[in-house]
């Protein structure tokens, strides 16, 4: 190979890099504005021309059009925080636009990428290191520590003045589904329902559960039934069809009184079948292929006295069984009186808009709860709705690692400040690298200061003159406009939110650090 070759294969590589740093960068500086407290909130505009306004990462990122394969990388890194820690989804982007910018520098004086990428290895290690050092150990059990950690990360959301509701709704409804034995909760026994109406104020905790739809009470059914005993039917009430290809001729009146006759015998049937059961609440599953219930079938249960809930989806029938402890019944042959769930209460309640059907007081113990979330119109509603996962999320992070750190950027600039003194440990390129890794963090400090109109040269330099002199809990406060020790203003978070958010955002860079060629396929 030439040496005008080789010159033109290493330009070429170069070049890759600079576009997969440049594309990653870009998307880092979209969501910066909306980092903490004071970040700005983005409006979205969806394909189908629905409106979305959040600032929350990864709800931003996934709406997104990106074609660069890089971006893509990035959405990709909001995404697996999201899933693994629940809150920090715009920090790690931040962190992972930050150390790409340190790359680049490191780049630009002829360091191998190979270099670079061992040395960030070996700083994120170090990092996790400092971090657990910083923590401070919690009891799952001591409630006002969880309401603290879930009020920080409550925040910087758009619903951060109701935080006093929020917090304790959602400490309450994990530690009521947490297994502590298994150091998890499995957030799919939380059912979150939107109703719209109402103010943020009016969001409730239920321990049972809550249907949007009314009762069916277009025959004069129940709405209202004690010492419930309930059904999960998945069969319709109505009367068999024939199949698609088939028909079936009528001739004369009297054929067609007798398919009447017919119709109404079979649908009577059906309906004594499920009073004989002793079933007073019937939870029917939408049908795709006929009618669910005929009117027929509403008088027959209206006569009955048995209240009729109906197009329930198929996916709610497991967390619907699991909370009232029943079986579903696929056929009228399956009904049994041992299938049926029971519940002290079931009622239909009025609402500013629309009723709704709730079930109280069901059978211990419950390992299931479920969250009537309300807002005044359907952009609050979902930003609603988003914040009570974050706070979930949070509270599911305290279960799995139990121990919290200080919030407003104290801890990016406690590991920034011992990586620099760990990098005089060091010697050659290694040494050089670890400190660029220490010098980037500080872009989450100094993001946080700009977004809350303060001075951010000002504050990253007080801040690293404060840890330097062992004033580790030392971070913004935002409110105040002030540096403070965060433990004393109660602004804490779960270690996994930044020990997950590091280990990420350094995992992305080396990842896009080693890419030196884009490969076409055909």
């Amino acid at each position: 190979m030439s040496k005008g070759e080789q010159f033109d294969n290493k330009s070429q590589q170069d070049d890759v890099r600079k576009s997969n740093i440049m594309s990653a960068k870009a998307i880092a500086d979209a969501v910066r504005t909306s980092l903490g407290p004071r970040g700005m909130d983005k409006m979205i505009q969806t394909a189908d021309g629905e409106v979305i306004i959040t600032n929350d990462g990864a709800t931003i990122l996934r709406q997104m059009s990106v074609s660069h394969p890089t971006a893509k990388m990035m959405v990709e890194l909001s995404k697996s925080q999201d899933i693994e820690a629940g809150d920090g989804t715009t920090s790690v982007v931040v962190m992972a636009g930050g150390l790409l910018n340190a790359c680049s520098g490191l780049l630009n004086r002829g360091i191998h990428p190979n270099q670079i990428s061992d040395a960030f290895q070996l700083a994120c290690k170090k990092s996790t290191e400092i971090l657990q050092e910083m923590g401070t150990p919690v009891d799952f059990n001591d409630r006002e520590s969880l309401i603290k950690c879930t009020n920080t990360s409550l925040s910087s959301k758009v619903v951060s003045q109701n935080s006093s509701l929020l917090a304790p709704l959602a400490v309450d409804a994990v530690m009521k589904i947490a297994d502590p034995l298994d150091n998890n909760a499995d957030l799919n026994m939380i059912r979150v329902v939107r109703k719209l109406g109402g103010t943020v104020d009016d969001t409730e905790l239920v321990d049972g559960i809550v249907f949007t739809q009314k009762a069916a009470k277009g025959a004069g059914g129940p709405t209202r039934v004690q010492n419930a005993k309930i059904a999960v039917l998945q069969f319709q009430l109505s009367p068999p069809k024939t199949d698609i290809e088939n028909s079936v001729v009528i001739s004369d009146y009297q054929q067609m009184d007798r398919i009447l006759k017919e119709e109404r015998t079979y649908i009577a049937d059906l309906c004594k079948k499920i009073a004989k059961t002793g079933c007073n609440v019937v939870l029917l599953q939408k049908s795709i292929l006929r009618d669910a219930i005929t009117d027929l079938g509403l008088h027959f249960l209206a006569k009955l006295k048995i209240m009729l809930v109906r197009d329930i989806e198929r996916d709610e029938i497991e967390f619907i069984c699991r909370t009232l402890q029943c079986v579903p019944i696929a056929s009228a042959d399956a009904l049994r009186p041992e299938k049926l769930g029971k519940a002290d209460l079931v009622e239909e309640i009025g609402t500013s808009d629309g009723k709704i059907v709730k079930i109280t007081g069901v059978p211990k113990p419950c390992k299931t709860v479920s969250i009537l979330c309300r807002g005044s119109n359907k952009l609050v509603l979902e930003e609603n709705e988003r914040s009570i996962h974050d706070a979930l999320c949070v509270v599911r992070s305290l279960l799995k690692r139990k121990f919290m750190i200080p919030g407003g950027s104290a801890p990016e600039m406690e590991v920034s400040q011992r990586l620099m003194e760990y990098s005089k440990t060091l010697g050659g390129a290694e040494s050089y690298c670890v400190r660029a890794y220490a010098e980037a963090l500080e872009i989450i400090p100094a993001t946080l200061a700009e977004n809350a109109g303060l001075n951010p040269i000002n504050i990253v330099t007080t801040l690293r003159l404060m840890h330097a002199n062992g004033d580790k809990n030392a971070g913004i406060n935002v409110r105040k406009g002030t540096i403070s020790n965060m433990m004393e203003e109660n602004v804490v978070q779960p270690l996994l939110v930044s020990s997950s958010a590091l280990e990420l955002a350094t995992e992305a860079v080396r990842m896009i650090l080693k890419i030196d060629g884009f490969v076409p396929t055909l």
